[in-house]
């Protein structure tokens, strides 16, 4: 050995299952130099060659049994095994016991690892030993098997028992194992840990379901709210508008009112300054005048008298004619201010005008959005110009009528704040006219064009009764529930058998009549529902209704019965009583058997195999089989080419069994009177069998050419009665028929 980095290989280690042992091979290693126990050490008749011993030729025996413990003291450093004194002593023992070798604990390298092939490593395969050969050829000794591959030997991994062996407590909701079970939780329900995680998952599948739910409903909550504030915030934005206007127009009013004041307070003042400056003057010179007279007159009186006189009479003329002008004393402008009224009712009525405000447009009304209504209520949408102000809105509608609307049509209408209402108690599958005025403190607007809007349909109805179905598919039939016709319907249904599938539902849309025809899968349950749809959206779930595809499943048809019999309420059984039919009833018809008292089976319209059992009467005269929808109602079932059929008659303590085709039956006796008689139709291989179900005996096949769908046929010649059974699996003794 070189050291321990180059001479063992690299060990990947992996979690090993319980129970499982994996030993140290190697394989490189040639298959010529693998070499088995000593001879002495195989099992009894195993005959080893000399050559391929442990033991190299010519060793003592106590050289080779001291080789051996090294190689495998080594063996255990290079794979980490515990407890290899043991080991070792039991290799170099050479017991040929393996319950006395004790298993060691190594893990083999997971799939796909490599083994450390580093140069030198051939050579160092010559370190492992005889221990580590004698090894390899335990194991294949035991196992007695070998990789081709690899050289190395895969052991398989076992199921872990641990999860097996878990199960979960209802009452404590943890889960335990199985041993606590009588212990702390012998008086709980416990579960296996399978089904209680389906359970909650199926838990939680549910409450995510109401979580979307609830959260769509929230978002529309808010969607509403959301048109609220956006109508609030338009309302007040134009308002704001409005006053800021109206004052910016009371603003530009009273400037022009003050520069006009001041204007003309201006003028007076003007006016009245020149007026006194003008009679100040006017003062002025006659002072000067009156001045110059006196200085004259002073002068004149110191003249000689002459010239005195002379003078005297000029200026007594002169005088005269100064004081005949009369002196205006009195002051023409005041200098009081004088009060000016100033004019402000333009002011005022602007001022009152602020909350005047122009009555509304006429809003538009939205057509119907999808989805937007229910069987009783709708939702109408409107919008509105911009630059309008609206205190509320009055919405007005009533129901349209085939006929013009005349005086006495019935006129609802609501008052609201908002662009959108919610009209209730409403008739389903209907249509409304709508049309709505917007309204403030100036009036009410002009009436909006008008929309028609249309409520969802009722809820259809499942004629259960009428409900046809087998292993592959169901035919689902139910009436509209509307006065109106629809749009189409949709059929949803859900498979509840499976856990996985719980609440997972499957809908067919766009179907345009009464009935479906849905595939299914075979041997499971389904809950189907039936919706309407129309213009205002799909209507609510229909009641439910549960399927089985354990077999073919069909009613009675009503239409088809002879007069003579009578059909249960649940539509498995026929009855004929001794009471005669009237003539009357027995007219000739294309649907209802007249001379045949037989009433036919509406089995669903699918090509494959179809089994249903019938219980008789042994004392009773019956016939059972299938014919075409079209068969001569006027002849006895058999008797033509259309119908096939079994026939029973009891006479005198005696049976008599006929196969009837077209008046025709082979030659066959019955030795068992058979008291419940299985039918099994096989379009696929066009065959009509019939079977003893109570000791699993093939009475009869006939060849068929099903160029159409048939329906079962049941026929009573004598008062007595047949009870259908249907919805069963084809029994194992009918499959090979």
């Amino acid at each position: 050995m070189d050291g321990e980095a180059g001479g063992a290989p690299e060990v990947h280690r992996s979690p090993a299952p319980r129970d499982s042992h994996f030993y140290a091979v190697d394989p490189y290693e040639p298959e010529d130099r693998l070499q088995p126990f000593p001879e002495e050490h195989t099992r009894p008749g195993r005959h080893v060659p000399a050559e391929m011993t442990s033991e190299p030729a010519g060793a003592a025996p106590g050289e080779a049994q001291g080789d051996l413990e090294g190689e495998v003291e080594e063996l255990e450093d290079a794979y980490a095994l515990g407890g290899g004194g043991e080991w070792g002593a039991a290799l170099a023992g050479g017991s040929a016991r393996r319950a006395e070798v004790p298993e060691p604990r190594l893990h083999l390298p997971a799939a796909g690892a490599q083994w450390d092939r580093r140069p030198g490593a051939e050579a160092e395969d010559a370190g492992w030993g005889a221990a580590s050969r004698a090894l390899r050829e335990a194991y294949r000794y035991a196992h007695g098997r070998a990789s081709e591959e690899y050289e190395c030997y895969v052991i398989p991994e076992e199921a872990d028992e641990d999860e097996a062996a878990l199960g979960f407590c209802v009452t404590c909701r943890a889960p335990v194992r199985a041993s606590e079970v009588p212990g702390a939780h012998g008086e709980h329900e416990v579960a296996p840990l399978s089904q209680a995680l389906e359970s909650a998952k199926d838990e939680i599948h549910k409450n995510m379901f109401k979580l979307e739910k609830q959260i769509i409903e929230m978002e529309n909550f808010a969607n509403h709210l959301e048109e609220v504030f956006i109508t609030v915030e338009e309302n007040f934005g134009r308002q704001e508008q409005n006053f800021e206007s109206h004052y910016n127009e009371i603003l530009e009013t009273l400037a022009q009112k003050y520069e006009e004041k001041i204007h003309a307070l201006g003028e007076k003042k003007k006016a009245k300054l020149e007026a006194l400056y003008e009679q100040l003057v006017s003062c002025g010179e006659n002072l000067d005048t009156c001045k110059e007279l006196m200085e004259t007159i002073e002068e004149m009186c110191h003249e000689e008298k002459v010239d005195f006189i002379k003078d005297a009479v000029a200026m007594a003329d002169r005088l005269g004619k100064f004081l005949n002008t009369e002196t205006d004393v009195e002051i023409s402008a005041q200098p009081d201010f004088e009060d000016q009224t100033l004019d402000f009712s333009d002011v005022e009525q602007l001022m009152g005008s602020i909350n005047t405000i122009p009555a509304p447009s006429a809003p538009v009304i939205n057509p119907q959005a999808p989805n937007s209504a229910t069987g009783s209520s709708v939702r109408v949408c409107w919008s509105l110009y911009s630059d309008d102000t609206v205190e509320s809105y009055v919405l007005s509608y009533w129901p349209v009528q085939d006929s013009s609307p005349g005086k006495d049509q019935a006129e609802f209408t609501m008052t609201v704040k908002e662009t959108y209402c919610s009209v209730r108690n409403l008739v389903p599958n209907t249509q409304y006219e709508f049309w709505v005025t917007a309204q403030n403190r100036a009036g009410r607007s002009p009436a909006s064009e008008r929309a028609v809007y249309m409520t969802a349909p009722s809820p259809p109805i499942i004629k259960s009764k009428e409900i046809r179905s087998c292993e592959e598919a169901a035919l689902i039939c139910w009436e509209s529930g509307n006065l109106n016709p629809v749009d189409s319907y949709t059929v949803e249904l859900t498979q509840a058998e499976t856990p996985e599938a719980s609440g997972v539902t499957e809908s067919v849309v766009g179907i345009p009549t009464c009935e479906a025809l849905v595939q299914l899968q075979p041997r499971q349950r389904y809950t189907i529902y039936v919706r309407a749809l129309s213009v205002g959206g799909p209507s609510a779930r229909s009641d439910p209704v549960t399927v089985y595809t354990t077999g073919s499943y069909f009613h009675l048809n009503q239409h088809t019965c002879h007069a003579g019999l009578t059909i249960s309420e649940d539509g498995f059984t026929v009855v004929r009583s001794e009471k005669k039919t009237p003539a009357t009833e027995l007219l000739p018809s294309n649907t209802r058997f007249t001379r045949c008292v037989a009433v036919m089976g509406n089995l669903i319209p699918i090509r494959g195999r179809h089994y249903w059992e019938v219980e008789v009467d042994q004392r009773s005269d019956y016939t059972v089989g299938v014919a075409f929808e079209d068969v001569p109602k006027q002849e006895d079932l058999g008797a033509n080419c259309l119908s096939w059929c079994m026939r029973h008659r009891f006479a005198s303590s005696r049976h008599e069994y006929e196969f009837l085709h077209n008046k025709t039956t082979p030659d066959i006796r019955i030795t068992v009177s058979p008291r419940k008689i299985g039918i099994l139709l096989d379009y696929e291989n066009a065959k009509l069998s019939f079977f003893n179900v109570d000791i699993s005996q093939h009475l009869y096949t006939f060849s068929c050419r099903l160029h159409q769908f048939v329906h079962p046929c049941f026929s009573l010649e004598k008062p007595g009665c047949l009870k259908i059974h249907n919805g069963i699996s084809v029994p194992k003794h009918a499959t090979f028929y």
